[in-house]
């Protein structure tokens, strides 16, 4: 039995989901972000019990497949983005239909049917926040970032992040804004 969940995004949501099916009683097989694939099948009763500690933990059950795939979707991005390696080659499309198995205008239609923003859009957003962290701690150079996260040269991630943020990466740092997004409200 799998049970699909919306809004974990990193380690520490697998960590918190661990411990939600952990004090219900619940041996899991195996625990991805977006999913709990269970050893056997549970009762409705304790299925209802563990919906109400993801909710209370700003977790929630998707019960629609195609809010599940929407979901695995932004899991795929995030965890791609988080990598920091990223090829100044890389296709999205490329990328989430080899992973989905699926065709990209099926991933991109129903990506963009559940969320207000287009799948490029987002994969955008997505990125320019991780350049965000990395800015704010400090951590590389605007050269590192932008062959770490796929860009064809450091212009065209400034013009982007200008863009989206409306500074440029040094006027960013040197400004030290910390108006990051949590993951899942992108």
């Amino acid at each position: 039995m799998k049970i699909f969940i919306k809004n974990m995004v990193c380690n520490r949501c697998i960590s918190a989901v661990s411990k939600i099916f952990e004090d219900a009683g619940i041996d899991a097989a195996k625990i991805n972000l977006g999913e709990v694939e269970l050893k056997s099948v549970i009762s409705e009763e304790t299925l209802r019990k563990i919906e109400n500690s993801l909710s209370e933990n700003g977790f929630e059950r998707i019960k629609d497949s195609s809010v599940q795939l929407t979901e695995k979707i932004k899991n795929l991005i995030i965890t791609e983005i988080s990598n920091l390696d990223i090829s100044e080659n890389f296709v999205l499309s490329e990328f989430l239909s080899s992973q989905l198995h699926k065709d990209y205008s099926l991933i991109s239609k129903t990506f963009s049917q559940n969320e207000n923003v287009t799948l490029e859009q987002y994969y955008i957003l997505q990125k320019i926040e991780k350049v965000k962290e990395i800015l704010f701690y400090n951590e590389f150079t605007l050269t590192e970032i932008s062959a770490k996260l796929g860009y064809k040269s450091v212009q065209h991630l400034s013009a982007q992040f200008r863009n989206i943020t409306g500074f440029s990466p040094t006027e960013f740092k040197k400004l030290k804004i910390n108006n990051r997004k949590a993951l899942d409200l992108i």
